[in-house]
């Protein structure tokens, strides 16, 4: 009878479980977050640049700098942005990755970032300080901030063999990338026109041989060889490598080109292989048999292979073995294998002197270096051999003696 209204009562426990222990914990959670937000205000929204001031080459073409909204408050924000001052002979924006923006959402208690772009128009900037001021109010006027920007231009002497960018920039955000040899690599990219017209440009990339190199768009799939940009247009690339199989680890170069007549821009990227870590373990012969008598030791010969295209570094070498056996290996350890080489291990077997006849399994694990590879091997013990010349021994004697007794009984 009870055993039937088991089932019953545990939907009944769980529910006065959940109303007893959850339901209080989270209302008292909520409460603890209304409370929290009652402390803040209302609304509140502030303007920050990152680098409020930066100095720069006088060969350099461009600065930019991300400008920070908090939203402090309980409500969202929509704010209007805009270049309030700028210098002659210098153009500037406010934009996301893509887009020229005039405004910006913030939700409540969040943060939106922005970035602010100027470039002198010409060349290249002059030597001398250039004063900037952005501005930025709430749609109804209550929240008004401004934030000055400084751009201290140096002279500096171009360097023998820097290759300039005419009419397009290559900007990328993380020009390093690193993972193991089995995996593909993605760059982001963005291509900013310079012109004023809108251009078709080339996109080309090399590497290292054997290597795959491709472009696609943002957030598609498709490969593309070109970009269309409008004046002054700018969009957001990917560089997809994929290095060749079994590539070793290092530093791999990848250099991307972007033209469109005379304008063209270069950039290098960098892939850090760190290899791949694999392991093999065998018999010279395949067979995983061995033949051994109690207490003296047998001996099977075991190779390493290194099948990663990283160095295995610290391999060393474990036994799971029936109780009161010895189980040792020379060598002990091997601190390291090169990809592709192998190396030779004898490992030597000792049942115990108390062993009985027949099958026993021996597990021999090799840990290297993010790898391990297990193999076991049957041992068939057998008794001593003097034992068996002694029996031997007894069955000549016994057959000697009875061919004796039986000559002695026929005379008779």
């Amino acid at each position: 009878m009870y055993r039937n209204k088991l089932p019953v009562m545990f939907p009944v426990l769980f529910v006065l479980v959940l109303s007893l222990v959850v339901v209080p914990w989270l209302k008292a959670a909520a409460y603890a977050e209304e409370k929290e937000d009652e402390k803040k205000p209302e609304r509140l929204i502030v303007m920050a640049a990152e680098h409020p001031g930066v100095e720069i080459a006088s060969d350099e073409d461009e600065v930019s700098i991300d400008l920070i909204f908090h939203n402090k408050g309980r409500k969202d924000e929509t704010v209007e942005v805009w270049v309030a001052e700028k210098p002659e002979n210098w153009k500037a924006r406010i934009k996301t990755y893509q887009f020229t923006v005039m405004g910006v959402h913030v939700p409540a208690d969040d943060d939106r970032t922005l970035t602010f772009e100027a470039e002198p128009i010409g060349d290249e900037a002059r030597p001398g300080n250039y004063k900037f001021r952005v501005e930025a109010k709430t749609l109804d006027g209550k929240f008004k901030m401004a934030q000055d920007i400084t751009i201290d231009v140096i002279e500096e002497k171009k360097k023998e063999g820097k290759k300039e960018s005419k009419g397009v920039k290559l900007t990328t955000s993380y020009p390093v990338l690193r993972g193991p040899s089995d995996a593909k690599f993605e760059f982001s990219m963005d291509v900013d026109s310079k012109l004023d017209k809108e251009a078709v440009f080339d996109l080309m990339a090399t590497g290292p041989e054997g290597w795959s190199i491709n472009f696609k768009p943002a957030y598609e799939d498709k490969f593309i060889s070109s970009l269309r940009l409008k004046e002054d247009g700018s969009k957001t690339v990917a560089v997809v490598v994929k290095p060749l199989f079994r590539a070793k680890a290092g530093e791999y170069p990848i250099n991307v080109r972007v033209s469109s007549g005379n304008a063209s821009a270069e950039a290098k990227l960098m892939v850090v292989l760190t290899g791949t870590y694999g392991l093999e373990v065998g018999t010279p012969s395949g067979a995983l048999a061995l033949d051994a008598r109690k207490g003296k030791p047998a001996n099977m010969s075991i190779y390493i292979k290194n099948t990663g295209t990283a160095t295995n570094h610290n391999i060393k070498l474990a036994s799971f073995a029936p109780e009161n056996w010895k189980v040792a290996f020379e060598p002990e350890k091997i601190e390291a294998i090169e990809p592709g080489d192998l190396k030779q291990v004898e490992v030597i077997i000792t049942p115990h002197e108390d062993a009985t006849h027949g099958d026993y399994s021996v597990g021999v694990k090799v840990e290297g270096e993010k790898v391990s590879k297990p193999i076991d091997f049957r041992v068939t013990v057998h008794g001593s051999t003097a034992w068996g010349w002694i029996g031997i021994a007894a069955i000549i004697v016994i057959v000697i003696g009875l061919t004796g007794l039986f000559r002695w009984l026929g005379r008779r």
